[in-house]
């Protein structure tokens, strides 16, 4: 199993290729980006891994959980594997570390895209984090796996993909990072602020929204564009929180658009 700095991690795509960083969201999964990966790699050298305290990465985390710690990871395993700058596109959370990472050495981070993610908690995105925690802690991982397509897909995807989401379900079960593990990154999640800062962000930026996005309303994309000069917006009309799975198609065509400058 390949691991880089306690990091477990895949790379996809000619070696000689443009470099793109994925980091996924409060899951923290490598596999998030399955529908992605081959439209994406066609052209780039792609890297996925799972976020530290996760997955087949180092399970230990020592000391407080924050965004810091997670950009310092995405630093970490572009510094073991010898790259230099890479775009950086995230997912929320994976997105929000994107942010941090770039703020703190944009030397690094070429271009940043932050799929539904946000500078400062919106009150609704709290909300959220109340109900899937209080799921936890009171009746325990697998009925907060259950609820958890509801906050990343609209309600016709599910129905249709009913089946996958079960076996997911039990897959996500197995590697169950532990209740402490998600308590703590819902936690990081929370506490990350930068509005103020947003607008020194250096990376040409991408943020993308999704108007049926259950978990994180549009909104919050929304404001980080008006605060960032230069950056630009894609709103979709559908697709729901995990908008890169559901229209995976037409998410994969744009994003290499975007990259590409067009």
């Amino acid at each position: 199993m390949a691991l880089v700095a306690g990091l477990y991690h895949e790379l996809h795509g000619p070696a000689d290729a443009p470099v793109l960083l994925l980091s996924s969201g409060l899951g923290g999964s490598a596999g998030y980006w399955a529908p992605n990966l081959a439209a994406l790699a066609a052209r780039h050298r792609v890297i996925v891994y799972d976020h530290r305290g996760t997955g087949r990465s180092d399970r230990a985390v020592e000391g407080i959980l924050t965004l810091e710690s997670l950009a310092d990871d995405m630093r970490l395993l572009l510094d073991g594997l010898g790259v230099e700058r890479a775009a950086v596109i995230g997912h929320a959370v994976g997105g929000m570390a994107g942010m941090t990472m770039a703020l703190a050495t944009p030397e690094r981070v070429d271009r940043l895209v932050v799929i539904n993610g946000w500078a400062r908690l919106d009150r609704h995105t709290a909300r959220c984090f109340d109900t899937r925690l209080a799921l936890l802690r009171a009746s325990g991982p697998r009925a907060y796996l259950h609820a958890q397509p509801l906050f990343l897909y609209p309600p016709q995807w599910i129905s249709d993909h009913h089946d996958q989401l079960l076996a997911e379900e039990e897959a996500q079960l197995t590697h169950f990072p532990g209740a402490d593990m998600i308590e703590r990154r819902i936690a990081a999640a929370r506490r990350f602020d930068v509005v103020e800062r947003l607008a020194q962000l250096r990376p040409a930026t991408l943020f993308v929204s999704s108007d049926d996005d259950m978990l994180v309303p549009p909104a919050a994309s929304a404001r980080m564009h008006a605060r960032l000069p230069g950056s630009q917006l894609a709103q979709l009309a559908e697709g729901g929180h995990a908008c890169n799975v559901t229209r995976a198609d037409h998410f994969n065509r744009w994003l290499l658009d975007w990259l590409d400058g067009e």
